[in-house]
């Protein structure tokens, strides 16, 4: 037990040194972490790593899963529901399919059902991969939320198909019409598991007298809830919790107050990013364990196999997302589509953001070492060992590219002719105008005898005078000289106010709560700065 907590804090200083690097190198960090993984996997003394699935699917897929639900946008997700939906769901299945039928005719003594197992493994894009690679690059908002939401939902069918290919494998046998029957079931079940703990969660937000610690523990406990409860049954553990985060995000601002919003997403922020850094580096350690399970296999033949079925999943999904820009355009002649014209530079982008995570990898290690009888579960070393060269390839080499595909195919902005720093100065304008509207209207009495509200309707109209400035294309770089100026300033006063407060400190007329409160105040402050003019930068 001792070794093992040496080990992971080992860990967590290694990943905080990659993190780093990777940002001083601009690559993403997940990249980073595997690769460096791979190479202490290596050196003489490091320690054997051995991945539990058990501990992925319960410690790790649950938060993950829910903290990238809590920052969707249900809005655009519901907005893209088909193609998210046809993705999470058809496109697996079809790449399933697809990897079954070359697998079976590549690999000898591969079966069909050896071939679903291994296409339901290495189906499904990982999530955390894809959207911090994106984060990066300048992209247009709605493949984020294509690849975002697809990422929510295809470990959920994903996971389905593998299970129905191991009963198939141990069984022999495989009777369609359950398997579709079973699937189905299994989608809805998750799906109202999931709404009926997150109604309960969020009747304990709303109406319990709780606060914002009590909250933050809340949004823990919620995942797992929804998780265990799904599959405690059999059901989708996925879907359950991707729907209730979906749920209890967007009441959030209604059932959480303000102080559990701001400690609830710093809790959440640093958790997630140890998590998502944990299991990357993780499928670099694996690799040694992964060679010598190999067996009689030889290690370059087994390299064959994982480089030609990288090269198939990269294929296939590339023709999925062209198949599916020329299919809507088909159907949009019959019914409403988000977008009939999709053309063929965005659905080539979202081709190649098919990056493998590790999911894939403990779906894989979650095979069965045995059937029935007490023989070998057939082909399971070779199909971990492919499993990991596509995670390998697919993260490595599509993930360095992207950046430079999307440069290639200049794809902009398809649905926000708007900029970004015009919708916040235009909204910012709105908010302000409105509540100088408010405050002339409802308190013109208590103007004259109160001085705060005559400060604050001074500011709203300083505001809305300075917003019209920085908008006149002519003022733009004056405007953001003004803006930069001002931050500069802002930050030695506020460095400044810090420092008296710690001389103020020493002196025995002032408790050092006090004090604590003020450079919390002024860290607020700070951050608010840095919040309002963040579009105009």
């Amino acid at each position: 037990m001792h070794n093992n907590i040496i080990l992971y804090i080992s860990l967590i200083l290694i990943i905080l040194f990659l993190v780093m690097l990777a940002q001083r190198i601009k690559v993403s960090y997940p990249i980073v972490l595997v690769l460096g993984g791979l190479a202490l996997s290596f050196i003489p003394g490091t320690p054997t790593v051995e991945i539990d699935p058990e501990l992925i699917f319960l410690i790790f897929l649950p938060p993950l899963l829910f903290e990238a639900a809590w920052q969707t946008s249900w809005k655009e997700f519901w907005k893209w529901r088909r193609v998210i939906g046809s993705f999470a769901f058809g496109i697996v299945i079809f790449t399933s399919c697809v990897i079954a039928f070359v697998s079976n005719a590549l690999i000898p003594g591969f079966t069909l059902a050896l071939g679903f197992l291994l296409g339901g493994i290495i189906s499904p894009p990982d999530a955390v991969a894809a959207t911090s690679i994106l984060k990066d690059v300048k992209v247009s908002k709605r493949l984020i939320t294509i690849v975002e939401g697809e990422s929510l939902l295809n470990d959920a069918s994903s996971l389905i198909v593998f299970r129905f290919a191991v009963t198939a494998v141990i069984s022999g046998t495989f009777i369609l019409s359950q398997a579709v029957t079973s699937f189905f079931m299994v989608i809805l079940m998750g799906f109202a598991i999931g709404m009926g703990v997150a109604l309960i969660f969020y009747a304990i937000h709303r109406w319990l007298p709780t606060t914002p610690s009590i909250d933050t523990i809340l949004t823990f406990v919620a995942p797992y809830t929804m998780y265990i409860a799904a599959e405690e049954f059999h059901y989708s553990g996925v879907i359950a919790v991707v729907t209730g985060g979906l749920f209890l995000s967007e009441r959030s601002h209604s059932i959480l107050s303000h102080l559990s919003r701001i400690q609830g997403f710093n809790v959440w922020a640093t958790v997630g990013f140890v998590l998502n850094g944990l299991v990357f580096m993780l499928i670099g350690l694996e690799l040694p364990v992964i060679v010598n399970q190999l067996g009689d296999i030889s290690l370059l033949t087994a390299i064959g196999y994982g480089l030609i079925i990288s090269l198939v999943v990269i294929v296939t999904r590339i023709a999925s997302t062209l198949g599916a820009s020329v299919f809507t355009v088909f159907v949009s002649k019959f019914i409403k589509t988000a977008d009939s014209r999709p053309g063929w530079r965005a659905p080539l982008v979202f081709g190649w953001t098919g990056m493998r995570g590790v999911v894939s990898l403990a779906a894989a290690l979650s095979i069965p070492l045995v059937i029935h009888g007490g023989q070998p579960f057939p082909q399971r070393n070779l199909i971990l060992f492919i499993t990991f060269v596509v995670i390998l390839v697919t993260l490595v080499f599509q993930g360095l590219t992207l950046p430079l595909v999307i440069k290639w195919l200049k794809v902009e902005e398809l649905d926000y002719e708007v900029p970004s720093q015009e919708q916040d100065i235009l909204i910012r304008r709105k908010l302000a105008e409105a509540s100088l509207a408010v405050i002339n209207e409802k308190f013109a009495a208590e103007i004259p005898r109160n001085e705060l509200l005559q400060n604050l309707k001074y500011k709203l109209e300083s505001d809305i005078g300075f917003l019209d400035h920085v908008n006149e294309d002519e003022h733009e770089t004056s405007g953001r000289n003004y803006i930069a100026e001002f931050q500069d300033i802002t930050r030695e006063l506020l460095a400044y106010k810090r420092a008296l407060l710690l001389q103020y400190n020493k002196e025995e007329m002032f408790e050092e709560e006090v004090i604590r409160q003020h450079l919390a105040q002024l860290d607020l402050e700070e951050e608010k700065v840095r919040q309002r003019f963040l579009h105009m930068e």
